[in-house]
């Protein structure tokens, strides 16, 4: 099973809205809908994965112990943190891009 925090789902609210707001490149909304739709997608099947990698990144490790990578495109890597029960159940914290993460490893 697959759970999103509070946080989980605003991060989601926020990728759509900073998607169709993007003062470089907006999206059209269909666009936008679909992108975040592809992020959920990867999320709902976390819980199916055979191995979970462990966060690297400090910024992560506040808020997860786990992490999957999902490369959108060759310039966006979005990074869902998450944590793990002893029942498999996967428990998403938070959904940040590459763009808001500091490369320091801790």
């Amino acid at each position: 099973m697959v759970l999103f925090s509070q946080f989980a789902i605003n991060n989601l609210s926020d990728i759509l809205t900073g998607l169709i707001s993007w003062k470089k490149h907006p999206l059209e909304i269909e666009h936008a809908l679909k992108y975040v739709s592809d992020i959920r997608q990867v999320c709902d099947k976390l819980d199916i994965k055979a191995f979970h990698f462990n966060t690297r990144f400090a910024i992560h490790k506040r808020y997860g112990e786990k992490v999957h990578t999902y490369k959108r495109n060759k310039n966006t890597i979005w990074y869902i943190i998450y944590n793990l029960d002893q029942h498999g159940n996967v428990y998403i914290q938070r959904i940040i891009s590459n763009h808001n993460t500091k490369l320091e490893t801790n």
